[in-house]
């Protein structure tokens, strides 16, 4: 099935009618046109139109269900129209799309559309353990710190704090970037060792592949591994023929201006969170060689919803506590 939705004014208009969102979400949750029951897998179902939901006849407990249960919209009040319209929106945001700026569009509170944005940036996430570099092309590796900034400090605390401000304050990601099919693997960790630096590669990088680092020392003996290693030390050189790191630190910069600009503060816990929505867009980016375009990583999206479901407790790290 296709729609002719290009834009995301076309997108608002035609998710507006609900048959059209029933439509949509059936064709993506059963592409084969068989609507399965969640429960029991039986496809005997009724539609009841007042209520929206599907009645199943098999035997247990929740025989009704909607076009929500098994995926991110589970539980949720919000209409199909506005979640759609949030994820085109997030989808094809260049740089994010705040809360206040989601609650402004579509008539939510603030709280509801960060609780939105969160479960959408889960359903971004690349869940695949596929190593990249099989191809054999270059891979660069580098790290980064996200967080403030020590000049941005009062000036009495900035003098107390001299040293260890990136260490103590900041958030440590390391990435990949796969140069044969530009596509990045970014995650936070919790320091710069070697066994650290080391163990992610050695779990996602193929020994096919050359290694590009800068020269810092959690790179060192890589070779021991069994990777083809090469380094380029930025205190003298940033290029070294194909030898630098250049495509991944312009990933960072891509990052940084999103949290810095649209997202201004972001707690290290959701820092991941973020990361995938950023790789999504960036992996999913139109190229010369695959023209995507705002209604393809729209749809990309919406297909990854199945079977991914968070909570507010999960999210605020409050699991397992009672709610007064």
């Amino acid at each position: 099935m296709e729609y002719a939705v290009k834009t995301l004014q076309q997108a608002i208009q035609h998710f507006a009618d609900f048959a059209n969102c029933r439509k949509y979400m059936e064709f993506m949750r059963w592409p084969d046109g068989v609507i399965k029951c969640p429960s029991c897998s039986a496809t005997k179902l009724t539609w009841l139109a007042k209520e929206r939901v599907y009645l199943c006849y098999g035997d247990h407990k929740r025989k009704k269900f909607s076009l929500k249960v098994g995926t991110i919209f589970e539980d949720s009040p919000i209409g199909l129209d506005k979640w759609l319209s949030a994820m085109w929106l997030l989808s094809s945001a260049k740089n994010g799309i705040s809360s206040y700026e989601l609650h402004r569009s579509l008539g939510v509170t603030q709280k509801t559309a960060w609780f939105m944005l969160h479960r959408i940036r889960l359903a971004m996430k690349n869940k695949s353990l596929l190593k990249i570099g099989t191809g054999g092309e270059p891979i660069e590796v580098d790290e980064t710190w996200v967080g403030g900034k020590h000049k941005n400090l009062h000036a009495k605390k900035r003098e107390r704090i001299k040293d260890g401000w990136e260490k103590d304050n900041k958030t440590i990601v390391m990435g990949m970037l796969d140069r044969d099919t530009r596509q990045v693997r970014a995650k936070v960790i919790p320091d710069v060792s070697r066994l650290t630096l080391q163990g992610e590669i050695l779990k996602k990088v193929s020994k096919a592949a050359p290694v590009y680092t800068d020269s810092a020392q959690g790179y060192n003996r890589m070779a021991i591994k069994g990777f083809v290693h090469e380094t380029v030390n930025h205190m003298e050189e940033y290029v070294r023929g194909e030898v630098h790191t250049n495509g991944i630190e312009n990933f960072w910069s891509l990052l940084k201006r999103t949290l810095g600009g649209t997202y201004v503060a972001v707690e290290p816990f959701h820092m991941d969170a973020y990361l995938d929505e950023q790789m999504f867009r960036f992996n999913n980016r139109a190229t010369k060689d695959n023209p995507l375009t705002d209604a393809d990583r729209f749809t990309l999206a919406v297909s990854q919803i199945v079977g991914r479901r968070l909570t507010y407790a999960e999210l605020t790290g409050k699991v397992g506590e009672t709610a007064f």
